[in-house]
């Protein structure tokens, strides 16, 4: 118990021994994963938004005017017999002219002067959740297109297909300032635990002649190191969630935009505690540099 209380109290006065270079690291190490989780909460969110919209994906089956009564009740038993549909919704002509008007009514003077009604009826159709691959939903509106009476199909793969591609190029960005950034924590962190190194050379190698193992001397820095790490990463939490807040409220304040922080979150509790980890893996890996370099001799 003592030798374990003795390497706590020594990694504790090192960094009170260098105040200054113990804040510049934790304020980089800080800046370093608040940058990491800038894109890794948009990541979250743009995943997030894209399972809702892979969920909701309806699929808008038009069909030909000239189709009789008999033929929209055959056609509505084919897809209902579908293994792939979870369900369907007949709209007729009449329905989807009500449902226009109410959805915009300043625009519905428009279809007043056309006589007839240009709207056609349609299905609304939701596939099985084991058929929402956007693979999956080509394959099955190609063969339905084919079908007698079909005019038309359309859903909203695209903007599903495009947000998929906005999320990798997130994804790439986000591990590439990572690299660079967490590159950066470890050298300074490194620099500081060289510091304290450096100030305290006779100390160590007075350890040493008496005895010391390599283990016992080196223990007290990485336990500096990794604290730092996990100040460095509990401070940028704690930035990322203040921003996170202010960004909600701004939004909540913007009309056309309210209700929108409602469907945002932020990161769940194992994320929080997976940045944790990685600011302490940071803070070990910048002082397992420095004891590296300051054993081989190097300062």
């Amino acid at each position: 118990m003592r030798p374990l209380l003795y390497l706590f109290c020594e990694a504790w006065a090192n960094m009170r021994m260098n105040r200054t270079t113990t804040v510049v690291a934790i304020l980089t190490t800080a800046f370093t994963l608040a940058c990491v989780g800038i894109f890794l909460l948009l990541y979250v969110n743009l995943r997030s938004a894209a399972g809702w919209l892979q969920d909701d994906i309806k699929i808008m089956v038009y069909l030909d005017d000239r189709l009789t009564r008999e033929a929209v009740v055959e056609l509505e038993g084919r897809l209902k017999a579908d293994r792939m549909v979870a369900g369907s919704l007949y709209i007729s002509k009449e329905q989807a002219l009500r449902e226009f008007r109410a959805q915009f009514p300043a625009d519905s003077h428009l279809l007043e002067g056309l006589g007839e009604n240009p709207l056609p009826a349609s299905f609304v159709v939701t596939l099985a959740s084991q058929y929402r691959s956007p693979d999956a939903v080509q394959r099955w509106t190609e063969r339905v297109r084919t079908m007698p009476g079909v005019a038309k199909i359309d859903y909203n793969q695209e903007w599903i297909d495009a947000l998929a591609g906005l999320i990798h190029y997130i994804e790439l960005i986000a591990i590439g300032v990572g690299v660079i950034l967490s590159a950066a924590a470890v050298t300074i962190i490194g620099n500081t635990i060289r510091l304290t190194l450096f100030s305290r050379r006779e100390e160590i190698e007075i350890l040493r002649l008496i005895g010391a193992t390599q283990s016992f001397i080196r223990i007290p820095y990485l336990l500096e190191g990794a604290v730092l790490g996990a100040c460095g990463s509990a401070l940028s939490l704690a930035i990322l969630k203040g921003g996170f807040e202010l960004f909600r409220q701004q939004l909540r304040a913007t009309g056309p935009l309210r209700g929108i922080e409602a469907m945002i979150a932020f990161f769940p509790a194992s994320v929080c505690l997976a940045l944790v980890l990685v600011g302490i893996g940071l803070g070990v890996a910048g002082s397992f540099v420095s004891l590296r370099r300051f054993g081989d001799g190097r300062t």
